[in-house]
């Protein structure tokens, strides 16, 4: 199968002010793409896509609250008017807590799913389209997290697993429609995400991050992902960690949470 190419496509990237979400716009512009960067702080992503659009790139930064259904609307209508449809949808907005599940305040769950789970169903759904029209592709960053258990994150976990099944159902019911579904699982990768972390109660984590196995930097996983969407692949689990994550994990569970509470456990008494 011949590799896609980005030049002159569009490309709109969640989460796209900082960490992973800048990174995917380089690796796109690089590639001759045209991309909008989505987030929350609207001034950020139009900072970063002016600093992009120094080598000439046409780049489009807005801002959007991916927890709201209507405002993810009217942002994908903004970059369909303004760069002509959407090509590549790369699902990137998140965040992540540190904390026991039992000092978790409902509040907490709730926000994680909202921005990590339903931020990605909302700018899909709105994004659907434009992206049927031009046989398009969407891209979902999951997490090790998603197919694994990750000690004292469980509502980030459980945020990613639904990810997993709300994409993994959407690429059977757009078999044939040429719209293509990657799902990308980086590991422990050096984003502002650790240090922005919530507590139980809601207030930035005092739990510093424990981690495994080397720490990918943002253009690596950029690198991954660019590769992954143009062999149009179905799954992606990086960094060797993350692969012996989830091979353990589903030949022996047990095993896997051993070793996980050996590594991850002390994180929370600290």
């Amino acid at each position: 199968m011949a590799k896609r190419s980005y030049q002159g496509k569009t490309v709109v990237i969640t989460g796209g002010a900082g960490g992973l979400g800048a990174a995917f716009a380089r690796q796109f512009v690089g590639l001759g793409a045209k991309v909008a960067l989505l987030d929350l702080d609207g001034e950020a992503a139009r900072r970063m896509a002016v600093e992009m659009s120094g080598a000439g790139a046409q780049t489009l930064g807005l801002a959007c609250d991916v927890t709201d259904p209507e405002a993810c609307g009217e942002v994908m209508g903004q970059v369909c008017e303004r760069l002509g449809g959407i090509d590549l949808l790369i699902n990137n907005a998140g965040i992540t807590h540190r904390s026991a599940f039992a000092d978790t305040s409902a509040e907490v769950f709730a926000k994680v799913m909202a921005v990590n789970y339903l931020g990605s169903l909302h700018c899909t759904k709105a994004a659907l389209p434009s992206l049927l029209a031009r046989r398009g592709q969407i891209a979902v960053i999951s997490s090790v997290a998603g197919v694994a258990p990750l000690y004292g994150r469980s509502g980030y976990s459980a945020a990613k697993h639904a990810l997993h099944g709300l994409f993994e159902t959407l690429r059977t019911e757009l078999a044939g429609t040429g719209v293509t579904v990657t799902i990308i699982c980086p590991g422990f990768t050096n984003t502002g995400i650790a240090h922005a972390a919530l507590d139980g109660d809601g207030s930035l984590t005092k739990h510093r991050q424990s981690t495994v196995g080397r720490i990918a930097s943002a253009q690596e996983v950029a690198t991954a992902l660019h590769r992954a969407v143009a062999k149009e692949k179905r799954l992606v689990v990086l960094s060797t960690v993350g692969k012996l994550t989830y091979l353990i994990n589903k030949i022996s569970p047990a095993m896997y949470e051993r070793m996980m509470l050996k590594s991850l456990k002390s994180e929370l008494e600290r």
